[in-house]
């Protein structure tokens, strides 16, 4: 199996994507590191909109994940609903 990640900063604004992220992924692994938190899967992690829209009570777009964005790895598949990471065969 292939492994795909997402780092994300660790900051104010990034704990309701990242529980939404866990909750929608439940074979993910979550790490917290000083600056940031890394959360990886095997094969595929997809990350939600309306997810994130329900913990944080306002319309998201899927772009904002930019703004706190350190790093991703994987083949990116990106509609205005969601963001999947894998790898292509």
């Amino acid at each position: 199996m292939s492994t795909v990640f997402i780092a994300l900063q660790a900051n104010e604004d990034t704990p309701p994507t990242i529980e939404a992220i866990l909750a929608d992924n439940p074979h993910a692994r979550c790490q917290h590191h000083p600056a940031m938190v890394r959360i990886d899967a095997e094969q595929h992690l997809v990350i939600q909109r309306a997810s994130i829209e329900d913990l944080i009570g306002r319309s998201f777009d899927l772009q904002e994940l930019h703004i706190n964005l350190i790093s991703l790895t994987g083949n990116v598949d990106e509609t205005d609903d969601a963001l999947t990471l894998c790898w292509h065969a």
